[in-house]
């Protein structure tokens, strides 16, 4: 029987320069040990785009080495990508541009980590937000409700990392440098926040209530924000979705219209910073869906088998939801999430 591990290094490069997609680069990396020193030699290069991968919640089955692997489910193949990601284990994990923000269970700390290189930034503390003894949450893990870049770490010093935060579910920002978490002053009466993006050079936040706000970056150290305009709708909170409400919104004349048909894109949302792909670029995508995942923290820190129950994909054409991942899987800290499979 040959020995693949002693293919030599040139042929291993060759095959490897013929790769086009991601999960065949990582599976080959994974191997076996000279196979992965080839793998982290070559940088994969590809100009295709990158559907969205499901990681699944830690399973916890007493081995505590293969507890700190994480399975990633691709729905260009259909099939289970397994990861070792001893960083991210036990922690609540939130995404964006394929960061994990992950927050220790135990003493609550956050840090910014790649998981498919290993690469891992220290946050400050979440103690260093502002009345932090006011607004710090029962459990440490669900601190942070999401988590936002304006930039890849991978490719830029210069990005600004917004999270929603505290039990008030305030906005704060962290830069490179900073020694603490800057909260943004709101409008007093506006309610608690629901989501936050970052779309052409600034954040939009919007309330539970409907109020659509944006952040400005006006100097190196501050930040402003402004009321843009508010939403008739209010946006209820569910432990299980029954339905979602979309709206085409024209920032410049300050309407907006419901709207039933995405055309080409897809929708992925939760406990990552929400998003949108051209669906006929990926197999396996449904264009004018919804694709979520369970992210009412409180809904679930009593439950024995924790969330994950909560998701699905919604048919915007004819109001139906279906599963987009036939299994279950469960967890109190970290139920399954999106994340978008990027190499550092």
């Amino acid at each position: 029987m040959p020995d693949w591990s002693k293919l030599q290094s040139d042929l291993l490069g060759v095959i490897l320069s013929r790769m086009d997609l991601i999960e065949d680069y990582l599976n080959f990396s994974s191997v076996c040990k000279s196979w992965h020193s080839v793998a982290k030699e070559h940088r994969f290069i590809s100009n295709l785009p990158r559907a969205p991968w499901l990681m699944l919640a830690e399973e916890d089955d007493g081995d505590e080495d293969d507890n700190t692997c994480r399975k990633f489910y691709s729905f260009y193949n259909d099939m289970i990508f397994k990861k070792r990601i001893p960083e991210a284990h036990g922690k609540g994990c939130m995404e964006s541009m394929g960061w994990l923000i992950t927050v220790g269970k135990e003493d609550g700390e956050i840090s910014l980590l790649h998981p498919f290189s290993g690469v891992q930034i220290q946050l400050p503390h979440q103690n260093t937000t502002t009345l932090y003894e006011f607004n710090r949450t029962r459990f440490p893990w669900i601190f942070i409700k999401k988590a936002v870049l304006s930039a890849n770490p991978s490719h830029t010093p210069d990005y600004v990392l917004m999270v929603i935060e505290g039990k008030t579910e305030r906005l704060s920002f962290w830069r490179p440098g900073d020694l603490l978490w800057t909260r943004i002053t709101k409008p007093i009466g506006f309610g608690y926040f629901s989501d936050v993006i970052y779309f052409n050079g600034s954040f939009y936040a919007i309330t539970y209530g409907g109020c659509i706000q944006v952040c400005d970056f006006t100097s190196p150290q501050s930040a402003s924000i402004r009321i843009i305009m508010q939403i008739a709708r209010c946006i209820d909170l569910h432990v299980r979705n029954t339905f979602f409400f979309v709206f085409k919104i024209d920032l410049d004349a300050r309407i907006y219209t419901p709207i039933t048909d995405l055309g080409d894109r897809a929708f992925f949302l939760g406990a990552n910073a929400s998003f949108s792909v051209q669906a006929s670029q990926f197999p396996g995508i449904k264009p004018n869906h919804i694709y979520f995942t369970d992210n009412c923290l409180g809904a679930y820190l009593h439950s024995e088998r924790g969330g994950g129950l909560d998701m699905g994909m919604f048919n915007l054409a004819d109001s139906s939801f279906q599963p987009h991942y036939d299994g279950v899987s469960l967890s109190r800290v970290c139920p399954p999430i999106w994340v978008t499979p990027t190499l550092c």
